[in-house]
């Protein structure tokens, strides 16, 4: 039997079928995606099974319709015992590694009544849709909640603040220089106030790096992009050519 080869499954959240040069935007450059569409298979007539992220995302991950599996709305637990994309991997061998979004949320009542503990290796197992959390960071992380590993970072780079996140990630800033806050899609058109290169979508690309040292086992590696416009506060303009978040995949 031939040895199973690594894997990048890159996801991007709210991301438009027509932001990408390869399916036919008039600015926005995308060449590395552009290749692999050239030199694979581009599915010009698929759709998702949700246009919520978590029912969606699950509907991925089980290969089965949102009435199937369950999981209809964001925060919905998928049942213990559905059967993943991670589970049938992990029969042949391969680990299942996350970086980034994925919105699942465990079956806490599911795992107390069949006597499993959450923070059990079976555990946490389910809880992560069959993947091995690396660093998981679903996107949304308002204050009182708790913090990323992004927070960290972006205080390293001399972005401080109470909630680093919120603060520079996603709010934008108007032309007097006052802070334009990003929970309110008044704001959505505006740039966020962290640089391209410190913004979360590159943040986790580089956290996404780790795959290259993954030996000897082969390696399922799920990025998944929280958003494909992560250096704005909301989304580009159809015909913007500036900060996408497609620039780090490019």
């Amino acid at each position: 039997m031939a040895r199973a080869k690594n894997v990048l499954w890159i996801m991007c959240d709210q991301l438009r079928y027509d932001y990408l040069g390869c399916t036919g935007h008039p600015t926005l450059k995308t060449p590395n995606i552009d290749a692999m569409a050239k030199r694979g298979v581009l599915f010009s007539k698929a759709y998702v099974q949700s246009p919520i992220c978590g029912p969606s995302r699950m509907s991925f991950y089980t290969g089965r319709y949102m009435r199937s599996h369950g999981s209809h709305w964001n925060g919905w637990p998928l049942r213990v015992g559905e059967p993943t994309l991670g589970d049938h991997l992990n029969k042949i061998g391969v680990r299942n590694v996350l970086v980034g979004k994925t919105h699942m949320a465990p079956d806490l009542e599911g795992m107390k009544a069949l006597g499993i503990p959450p923070e059990s290796m079976i555990g946490v197992h389910v809880a992560e849709c069959g993947f091995e959390p690396y660093e998981r960071d679903d996107g949304l992380h308002p204050t009182g909640r708790p913090r990323p590993k992004y927070d960290e970072y972006l205080r390293q780079k001399g972005f401080d603040a109470a909630n680093p996140w919120e603060h520079w990630a996603n709010s934008g800033a108007a032309e007097d220089g006052s802070l334009q806050n990003g929970w309110l899609l008044v704001h959505a058109d505006k740039a966020a106030r962290v640089p391209d290169e410190h913004s979360e979508t590159p943040y986790m690309t580089r956290a996404a790096r780790w795959i290259s040292s993954a030996r000897p086992r082969p390696t399922a590696s799920h990025g998944a992009c929280i958003c494909p416009t992560s250096s704005r506060t909301g989304p580009i303009s159809r015909r913007s050519p500036t900060r996408a978040c497609t620039r780090p995949w490019t």
